[in-house]
Protein backbone atom coordinates (compact mmCIF):
# COMPACT_ATOMS: atom_id res chain seq x y z
CA UNK A 1 0.00 0.00 0.00
CA UNK A 2 1.69 3.01 -0.73
CA UNK A 3 0.79 6.96 1.36
CA UNK A 4 -1.88 7.56 -1.37
CA UNK A 5 -3.59 4.29 -0.97
CA UNK A 6 -3.40 4.87 2.82
CA UNK A 7 -4.43 8.11 2.45
CA UNK A 8 -7.66 7.33 0.31
CA UNK A 9 -8.43 4.08 2.89
CA UNK A 10 -8.26 6.65 5.79
CA UNK A 11 -10.30 9.24 4.06
CA UNK A 12 -12.96 6.80 3.40
CA UNK A 13 -13.29 5.47 7.13
CA UNK A 14 -13.48 8.54 9.08
CA UNK A 15 -15.14 10.40 6.52
CA UNK A 16 -13.01 13.21 6.16
CA UNK A 17 -11.38 14.78 3.07
CA UNK A 18 -8.39 13.77 1.64
CA UNK A 19 -6.33 17.04 2.50
CA UNK A 20 -7.61 16.86 5.98
CA UNK A 21 -6.59 13.20 5.75
CA UNK A 22 -3.14 13.54 4.41
CA UNK A 23 -2.22 16.67 6.77
CA UNK A 24 -3.24 14.55 9.90
CA UNK A 25 -0.89 11.54 8.54
CA UNK A 26 1.73 14.04 7.59
CA UNK A 27 1.42 15.04 11.34
CA UNK A 28 2.03 12.07 12.56
CA UNK A 29 5.02 11.43 10.49
CA UNK A 30 6.94 14.56 11.53
CA UNK A 31 6.29 13.95 15.74
CA UNK A 32 7.25 10.16 15.49
CA UNK A 33 10.69 11.39 13.20
CA UNK A 34 10.89 14.44 16.18
CA UNK A 35 10.28 11.82 19.01
CA UNK A 36 13.13 9.47 17.32
CA UNK A 37 15.41 12.19 16.67
CA UNK A 38 15.18 13.48 20.44
CA UNK A 39 16.37 9.74 21.66
CA UNK A 40 12.78 8.88 23.07
CA UNK A 41 10.41 6.00 22.04
CA UNK A 42 7.10 6.43 20.58
CA UNK A 43 4.58 3.69 21.88
CA UNK A 44 1.01 2.91 20.68
CA UNK A 45 -0.75 0.30 22.88
CA UNK A 46 -1.77 -2.23 21.24
CA UNK A 47 -0.25 -1.85 18.07
CA UNK A 48 3.83 -1.35 18.84
CA UNK A 49 6.56 0.33 19.53
CA UNK A 50 9.10 2.51 17.05
CA UNK A 51 12.45 3.34 18.51
CA UNK A 52 16.04 4.32 17.67
CA UNK A 53 18.54 1.28 17.90
CA UNK A 54 22.31 1.87 17.46
CA UNK A 55 24.38 -0.30 15.38
CA UNK A 56 28.10 -0.91 16.16
CA UNK A 57 30.71 -0.41 14.04
CA UNK A 58 31.46 -3.52 11.59
CA UNK A 59 33.76 -5.23 9.17
CA UNK A 60 32.15 -5.94 5.27
CA UNK A 61 33.46 -6.60 2.19
CA UNK A 62 32.90 -4.44 -1.03
CA UNK A 63 31.59 -6.85 -3.73
CA UNK A 64 33.40 -5.83 -6.38
CA UNK A 65 37.09 -5.49 -5.09
CA UNK A 66 36.28 -7.85 -2.53
CA UNK A 67 38.14 -5.42 -0.02
CA UNK A 68 37.32 -5.84 3.62
CA UNK A 69 36.15 -2.42 4.77
CA UNK A 70 34.62 -0.80 8.28
CA UNK A 71 31.34 -0.01 7.93
CA UNK A 72 30.64 2.78 10.64
CA UNK A 73 28.26 2.83 13.55
CA UNK A 74 25.03 4.17 12.90
CA UNK A 75 21.74 4.68 13.80
CA UNK A 76 18.42 2.81 13.11
CA UNK A 77 14.92 3.42 13.88
CA UNK A 78 12.99 0.20 14.57
CA UNK A 79 9.68 -1.11 15.10
CA UNK A 80 8.58 -3.84 17.23
CA UNK A 81 4.98 -4.58 16.79
CA UNK A 82 2.57 -5.19 20.00
CA UNK A 83 0.91 -8.24 20.62
CA UNK A 84 -2.32 -6.91 18.81
CA UNK A 85 -1.01 -6.54 16.12
CA UNK A 86 1.23 -9.77 16.02
CA UNK A 87 -2.00 -11.67 16.87
CA UNK A 88 -4.14 -10.00 14.29
CA UNK A 89 -1.53 -10.87 11.12
CA UNK A 90 -1.52 -14.53 12.54
CA UNK A 91 -5.21 -15.24 12.88
CA UNK A 92 -6.36 -17.30 9.95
Amino acid sequence: MTKAELIDAMSNRTLETKKVTENFLNTFIEILIETLKNGDKLQLNHFGTFEIVNTAPRKGRNPQTKEEIIIPASKAAKFKPGKALKNAVNQE
